[in-house]
């Protein structure tokens, strides 16, 4: 009889510690799921809204196609590496870039960029920015800059893998600065939008004016959109 009562008590305690763990597996991983999606969630109510308006959950060529087979092309997988400029805008092919200048320097104060690199025709984007199409800043034309975003909470603006993730925050008519070659440019943003990684608008020259154009992913933390921030030279 009394080992029949030692062992009810020693069960009775085993279930209750078992339900405690159980409750706190349950509230973690609740508290890790909303740090995760709450930089996501934020970005669609606060930032998406003055751009194009909400992201869609599911772009209309996932819905078109297969959900499973195009899952990676919102959240990203091991078979595409978007560290890898090219994997951006995957319909764009034999870009070319001619220029004796293969790195100059960006800086966004808004956001704590401060001379930050960009490699010209490079790939590796954990590295440093990268300069995909377009003549070197400061001649006519468009310079195209891809830059790497991540959550919120990794924010560093000299990480090269996250630099770029608060560039949602820039407003009409902020300013940033390229140097090259010791000369600096200053470029006022006029435009700012959310497109599809098919469209290759974003990549075109008009060589009557002097732009600029930073790209990076979003909503933060995953490969769904392009955010497009665009620029005009001010000053020479």
């Amino acid at each position: 009889m009394a080992l029949y009562s030692y062992v009810k008590v020693r069960l009775t305690r085993a279930r209750k510690i078992a339900s405690v763990v159980s409750v706190a597996c349950i509230f973690s991983g609740l508290g890790i799921l909303s740090w995760v999606l709450y930089p996501i969630l934020s970005f669609e109510i606060f930032y998406a809204p003055k751009f194009n308006g909400l992201i869609k959950p599911i772009p209309n060529e996932v819905i078109k196609n297969s959900f499973v087979s195009d899952l990676p092309a919102i959240l990203g997988s091991q078979i595409t590496d978007f560290t890898k400029a090219s994997a951006w805008f995957p319909t764009a092919v034999n870009l070319r870039i001619a220029s004796s200048t293969t790195t100059y320097n960006l800086s966004i104060p808004k956001v704590g960029i401060d001379n930050a690199i960009v490699t010209v025709g490079g790939e590796d984007l954990t590295k440093s920015l990268i300069h995909f199409a377009g003549p070197v800043p400061g001649n006519y034309g468009n310079p195209v800059i891809f830059g790497h975003s991540t959550l919120l909470w990794f924010y560093n603006p000299k990480d090269y893998k996250t630099i770029f993730s608060k560039l949602p925050e820039l407003k009409i008519n902020d300013t940033f600065n390229v140097t090259v070659d010791n000369v600096s440019y200053k470029y006022k943003v006029y435009e700012m939008k959310i497109i599809n990684p098919d469209d290759l608008s974003v990549l075109e020259q008009d060589y009557n004016s002097s732009n600029i154009t930073l790209v990076t992913c979003v909503p933060p933390g995953t490969y769904l959109k392009r955010l497009i921030v665009k620029g005009r030279l001010e000053t020479i």
